[in-house]
């Protein structure tokens, strides 16, 4: 066990060493698999030059979700490719990379082994520095990608197929977590009873599609609580749809679009329950958001409608930057939000596999 520490110093000594500062105005080579996008994307200082996602949603479809096994073999498949064409379309040599970038975790292990080891092995074929950024941070991050200028102090956002928190950025690199869910996150009580209902998949954008015609007031399904203000709960809502399918009334006119537009009202209400919450008691000026769900035009209505209200700035990512994407890997990397404090126990990929 004393070996294994002494060896993972060791690492962590020869990864600092050879890290070197970034300067914002070089070009910069992002990756991101860590689920079932291949990501690559190339920046030069603030001007994004290409951003390319490969989506795997046609080969996950008939499984009804994503199959890590599946996912991890896809991105061996496409990335080399995708690696070509985003630096031919960016009209780029490899020789024109200063610096490379990639997801660390967190993700699917498989999938994050397979952008981590080709950032790698491109970085050391250049001899330039290889960053690694947390896949929430980089959503944290990707407003910067169209607003620069964006800085702390501000409450943000992020939702996700795995992940929903409220986290207060005092500065960059300084987070603190107000609320988080404890059960499943806001994109998985989507995608399951998108699941459920043979909606689609994924279950967000199948959801929204459905729910363009519906009346969000037709049903009235739960907005849960818990016992931390902040934190979120959305297994009990997922029942609460579940059994009202389960027990409809076959004389009641409810359609599919009131069901769809019924659910997602209750799910976005939820998130911006405590959002508001939150932005009143720390009283922040600046909000912003991140991830998949962020893609959801009625969120980012109301966050809107939010900032309105209260006279906030608001930074939100369009929709192909809320989910995941490299370019936000880039910006992240670009502004020195790394992964750069590992523990002899932290179990992200930059730091067991060097």
């Amino acid at each position: 066990m004393e070996l294994e520490k002494n060896i993972i110093k060791m690492r962590m000594l020869i990864y600092f060493d050879w890290r070197k500062p970034m300067s914002k105005d070089k070009v910069i080579l992002g990756f991101e698999t860590s689920c079932d996008e291949t990501a690559i994307a190339i920046m030069r200082g603030e001007e994004l030059l290409v951003n390319t996602i490969s989506s795997q949603v046609d080969i996950h479809e008939k499984f009804g979700g994503v199959v890590p096994e599946v996912a991890s073999r896809a991105h061996a498949e496409m990335i080399r490719n995708i690696f070509h064409s985003s630096l031919n379309s960016a009209n780029l040599q490899i020789s024109d990379i200063d610096s490379v970038a990639t997801t660390d975790g967190p993700g699917l292990v498989g999938s994050l082994v397979v952008g981590y080891n080709f950032a790698k092995s491109i970085a050391w074929s250049i001899d330039k520095p290889l960053y690694t950024v947390d896949h929430m941070v980089g959503h944290l991050a990707a407003p910067l990608i169209e607003n620069p200028n964006m800085e702390p102090p501000f409450l943000t956002l992020l939702v996700s197929g795995g992940h929903t928190q409220i986290v207060l950025v005092e500065k960059w690199g300084d987070y603190k977590l107000m609320g988080t869910t404890i059960d499943d996150a806001a994109g998985e009580a989507f995608d399951k009873l998108s699941r459920f209902c043979g909606f689609g998949f994924p279950g967000g954008p199948a959801i929204q599609r459905i729910a363009e015609s519906g009346n969000p007031s037709k049903i009235n399904l739960p907005r849960p609580k818990t016992k931390h203000e902040y934190n979120y709960s959305f297994s009990g809502l997922k029942t609460a749809a579940t059994n009202f399918l389960k027990n409809i009334d076959p004389d009641d006119k409810i359609t599919r679009a009131d069901f769809a537009a019924s659910y997602q009202e209750a799910i976005v209400d939820s998130l911006m329950i405590n959002f508001t919450k939150a932005v009143k008691e720390t009283g922040v000026k600046n909000i912003s958001g991140g991830g998949g769900v962020m893609a959801n035009s009625r969120l980012r209505e109301k966050m809107n409608i939010l900032a309105n209200d209260n006279n906030l700035e608001i930074f939100l990512p369009s929709p192909r930057l809320s989910t995941d994407n490299a370019a936000m890997i880039c910006v992240a990397a670009q502004n020195d939000l790394i992964t750069n404090d590992l523990k002899e126990n932290d179990v992200r990929l930059s730091s067991i596999i060097k």
